[in-house]
Parts: structure tokens; sequence; C-alpha cells
């Protein structure tokens, strides 16, 4: 059978062949050409074809991403780790931290037998946490419950009425306190509630917070300052104030050495408390310095109901008493009146507050006349029986003086110038030596300037130059145109009687540290201004002055002094007006162991005298001290001597 040409036998079949498409020459969707949508890509081919060469692309990849992925975790820990960790680490550690200083106590005051004049004793300072009051003691990593939220909330309110119950005042009135911040605007953990609480006060609030569930209330040391004995010595002492920093007297002027320094306590806790085993930081407080003083308190409180008793009988304006121990400088005693309590300091009037022993500058009258002598028989000019006939009026500077007492002309010993206390004998017998002598005499008994005692506020009291006036050194010798204050007087004339060896006056006898080691006090200058012959002529012309009456005499003892009375200068009209009455005495007369100085100020009722209002003052302070300090009576009478000659 013959086969036609271009036809498949029908026995045999090949491969069937599709005749040939036209090919269109505009594109369209189903174009046949080759492009990225009709044939697989290379990410395709990789993941899906077989060969082994894509499966290790794979790899690749894979590892690619987890290298990257593990290399971004490295660096995001060693980011967190090494740069951000510390700072994260601190401000949780802040967080953490408490810290609160350690007071410490101040140091006591005595006087030389050991008596409290100004002591600490134990009180606290309350102080809350006020982050863990918000919690009401749950740790603030833990989760609160409900009933634990809804006592927290309680909290704060609670404990303030818990505060003001014991410690006075309104709920209100701690709410600032219960909810201080620190600087990052955290709820704070230290809150000053109050100072000085009595600790039984705050074991009363330590129970009452417990039985209610209450946290976040805590103490730490506070000592309050306490004066045994009340008003003895106030002006001399001083007081501590609301701050606890010593605001007038021996408070003041020792306030550092007394503080002591603070100590300082640092812990971790949360807000359940301190962490056990947490880090710990103690430094504890060092006490202040303790210091004995010269003064006896029985003889201080003798000197102030004396000095107190007379001020107001004669209706004074103030008034001062210093007792000294002529061989050493030692303040025995030293009163100001009015006095005023240092536990109500603020209640005081600024009169009171002022310790005019050593603040007050006046002119000291005739008491100054025993200076004046002093320098006189130390120059050899002058004896206790030096004749000096007294004119009734002497001239001097366009003016005259006159003594208080009228007189035709007298025929004195120089004893008898100053038995009679008379201004015209002085400044006749001052006449005899030149000024400058005078100026330099003035200077080395330390007037006109401070004495250096250990007390703030000391007046300098002023003198006039060698180039004074004529007139001014006739004042002078008498007492006026110059001015003093109580312990540069007291401390002049104890250099005449004791032999002529002026001390610098002291009130400080001793003192330990908080450590109870010695504390150094320095022992006070001393420099000899006169002989011991001038010395036992100018106490010659002195026991003439008590021996003048019997009233001025203390029983069973030789002593001897010298009244002054002044006229006071008035600031606002820089005139003289008001007086100011003194009496200085010392005893016993053959060995002079104690000096008392006692100044009244502006009396109005009754004698301005110095022999009238300051002598029965003087001689009732003698009659305790010198027992007390164990002196010896006298075994002879005072002789009589003269006064007066016959020309």
């Amino acid at each position: 059978m013959n086969q036609r040409p271009g036809t498949a036998g029908h026995h045999r079949r090949g491969p069937r062949r599709e005749p040939a498409r036209p090919t269109s020459r505009r594109g369209n969707p189903r174009s046949t050409s080759r492009d990225s949508t009709s044939e697989p890509g290379v990410i395709h081919r990789f993941f899906h074809e077989g060969r082994p060469g894509g499966q290790r692309g794979r790899l690749v990849i894979t590892l690619a991403i987890l290298l990257l992925s593990f290399a971004i975790f490295i660096g995001r820990a060693v980011y967190l780790q090494a740069i951000q960790a510390p700072k994260m680490a601190q401000r949780a550690a802040d967080r953490m931290r408490y810290t609160h200083d350690l007071l410490p106590d101040r140091g006591a005051i005595t006087d030389r037998n050991g008596s409290a004049l100004a002591r600490s004793e134990s009180a606290v300072l309350v102080f809350v946490d006020p982050q863990m009051i918000s919690r009401n003691g749950v740790d603030e990593r833990a989760e609160m419950s409900r009933s634990q939220q809804a006592k927290a909330a309680a909290a704060p309110k609670a404990v303030a009425k818990i505060l003001a119950k014991h410690l006075g005042g309104y709920p209100e009135d701690y709410r600032e306190a219960l909810t201080k911040k620190d600087k990052s605007g955290r709820l704070s953990r230290y809150s000053i509630v109050k100072h000085q609480v009595p600790s039984y006060t705050f074991d009363q609030i330590k129970a009452e917070m417990k039985d209610g569930g209450w946290y976040g209330v805590f103490s730490s040391n506070d000592p309050v300052r306490s004066y045994p004995s009340g008003t003895l010595a106030a002006s001399l002492i001083g007081f501590v104030n609301t701050e606890g920093r010593g605001s007038a007297g021996l408070e003041y002027s020792l306030d550092k050495k007394l503080t002591g320094t603070k100590g300082k306590e640092s812990y971790e806790a949360s807000t359940y408390g301190r962490i056990p085993l947490g880090h710990e930081t103690l430094i504890p407080a060092t006490n202040g310095n303790s210091y004995t003083l010269t003064l006896d308190a029985q003889l201080q409180l003798s000197v102030q109901n004396a000095l107190e008793a007379q001020m107001h009988a004669s209706k004074a304006e103030s008034g001062q008493a210093i007792v000294m121990d002529v061989k050493t400088g030692e303040v025995l005693a030293m009163a100001s009146a009015p006095g005023f309590d240092p536990k109500d300091y603020g209640r005081a009037k600024a009169n009171q507050l002022r310790n005019h022993a050593i603040a007050d500058n006046y002119e000291p009258g005739s008491v100054q006349k025993v200076i004046t002598m002093a320098a006189l028989a130390d120059q050899g000019i002058v004896n206790a029986d030096t004749h000096v006939v007294v004119p009734r009026t002497l001239p001097s500077g366009g003016s005259h003086i006159k003594d208080a007492f009228d007189h035709d002309t007298l025929h004195l010993t120089a004893r008898g110038v100053i038995a009679k206390s008379s201004n015209i004998g002085t400044t006749l017998l001052t006449r005899q030596t030149d000024k400058s002598t005078l100026t330099k005499y003035l200077q080395a008994f330390n007037l006109g300037k401070p004495t250096g005692i250990e007390l703030p506020g000391e007046a300098t009291g002023s003198i006039p130059p060698a180039s004074m006036a004529d007139y001014t050194r006739d004042q002078v010798s008498f007492g006026q145109g110059m001015s003093v204050t109580s312990i540069q007087e007291a401390a002049a004339v104890a250099a005449v009687v004791n032999g002529g060896v002026y001390h610098q006056p002291r009130i400080l006898k001793s003192g330990v540290d908080g450590n109870g080691e010695t504390v150094e006090i320095p022992t006070g200058k001393a420099h000899r201004v006169i002989s011991r012959q001038a010395s036992s002529t100018v106490m010659d012309m002195m026991e003439s002055v008590v021996t003048l009456a019997p009233d001025r005499q203390v029983p069973g003892y030789r002593t001897a002094g010298k009244t002054g009375t002044a006229e006071r200068i008035d600031p606002s009209c820089h005139c003289y007006r008001g007086y100011t009455a003194s009496y200085v005495t010392v005893g016993p007369v053959e060995d002079p162991r104690i000096l008392t100085y006692v100044v009244i100020n502006n009396p109005s009722k009754g004698s301005h005298q110095g022999s009238g209002i300051a002598l029965p003052v003087g001689r009732q302070i003698m009659s305790v001290a010198l027992p007390q300090f164990g002196v010896p009576p006298s075994r002879t009478k005072a002789p009589k001597k003269p006064l007066e000659y016959t020309p």
C-alpha cells in the first residue's frame, strides 16, 4: 500500500508536531518571550530546585541571618552590661540606700565642784520614710493584694493622726513630711518630723504604730539641752536655740567645741526596712567637749540673790557683781540682773539677756581712785600718810572740781583722801605725775581693751591718750572722762591688792573631749604692774574705808574696800543723767584672797550712793565667800590710822 508523502502510516506513530504559530507583532499578556514572571528567579531556584548547589545557598543565607541576629543580641547585651548596667545599678542602689546623720551629744558645762549648769538629756529625732509609708511596709518589688493596697492608701492619714496625737498639732501639719519627695521626684526615704522629742514619747508612737500595723516612723539620737540650775549664771552660760546652736554666753563662744562632730549611717533598705547582710557604712558621731568652770554654784546663788534683792529694792535698771580669786584671776561668781530662764529664753528682753558684767561701758567713779593711788605709790609720789591740803573747790579746765560733800579747807593724809573719797585731794596728788606716765599705768592695768575672758560680747572700755588735756587728766584721776567694764575694773583692782601682779581673768578651769581626753585650757597671762610695797600702801588706804563705820565690816575678817558713785552718760543726749553706784572689797587684809565688785546701774529709789546701796551687797557676799573658800578668820583687828593731820 502506497503511502502519501508527508503522512504517517497507520501502523506507526511518531512524535506529534504542533504547527508553528505566527508571531504577534504587538505584545500581549500571553507573549511567549521570557521574563521574570514566566520563569523561576534565582531565589526561587535556590529554594526549590533539587540541585546540590541550591542547598548550599540556602544554608549560607540561613547562617547569615542567624549570625546577624546573634550579633544584634550580643551588642545589646554588651550595651546593657558594660555601659548602662553601672548607671542602672547605681540608680537602683540609690533607691535602696538609706542615709542619715548621727547627732553627737553636746558637751556638759559644770561648776568647779562638778554641779551641772548645762547638759544634754536623752531625746530623739523623729523622722519618717515616705516611700515605706506609701506602701505600708510592702516591698516595692512585690505585687500588692487588694487589701494591702487599701491599707497602704490609708497609711499616710493614719500615721499623721498618730504623730499629731503625741507630738501636737493637727494631722494636716504632718502632710508635707509624710509626702516629701527627693530630687528625682520619687518619694523620699528620709524626712524629718520633729527634733528633740522625749524618748518616752517616741516609745508611745512606736507602740501605737505597731498596734495599728503601720510602718515608716523611726528615730535617732537628738539630745535636748537642759539647765538643771535654772536661772543660775544664765547670762554667763547662755542658751542653745531651737536649731541646736549656742546663741549666748559660753554656749555661743564655745559652740563648735561643745557641739562635737556628726556621724553618718548608710545602709540598704527595701520598703520592708533594712536589708539583712546589705552594704552598710557607719561613721560614729564624736561627742563635744565638756568644760568645768571656775564658778562655784553655791556662791553664785548667794551673789545672785543678794544682787537681785538690792536691784529690786532700789528699783535699779540693772546690776552686776563679780567675785574673783585675786591670786589666780579665777572668776568665782559672775551675776547679772535682771536674769532670765535659759529654758524659756524667747520671753527674755534684751536687758535680761545682756551680761552687764562684761558688756556695759561706764565711768567707774571713785573706785578708780584705787588705780590712781597705785600708780602714784609705785612711783614713790605718795604713801598712806602723805599730806594733802584740800580746798573747797579746785579750778580745772575753765570749771571747778568739787567733792561730793561740802567742806572748808581740809588737811588730809592720802589715806584720808581715799577714806573720804575726795576728788580734789586725788586730783592734786595726780598732778604730780605726767600724763603719759598715767596713761602707761592705765594700759598696764589692761584698761581700754578687752580682758580676753572666754565670754562673748566683751566691751573694750576707753582711756584717753597721753596727749589728753589737763582737765581730762584731772577727771580720769577720780574715774570720769574714761570708761570701763566691770570685769576690767575688778581685774585691775585685784592686781593692786594681790601684791601688784595683773592676772587675766578666767572662767574656764578644765575640759575633756568626747573621748575623755584632757583639753588644754590656757592659764591666762600675768605680769607685774606695781611693786609689793605700793600694793601694801594702797591696801592700807582701802582698809580705812571699811573702818570708818562698823556696818561696813565683815564679822571675823579684816577687809578693805572702796566705794564709787558716778554720773552716767545718756547716749540719747550725750549728757549726764542717772548714777552708777559701786563698791569693791577684798579680804582678808593680811593675805588678800577674795575680791568682790558690785555695781548698781541707775537706781531710782532711795540712795544712789555706792556706800548706800552697793556696799551692803558687797559686805553680804564677802561674809559668805570668805568662809566658804576656807579663808581663816583674821587674828587681829584693824588699827585706827590717821585720816587727817594738823598743819
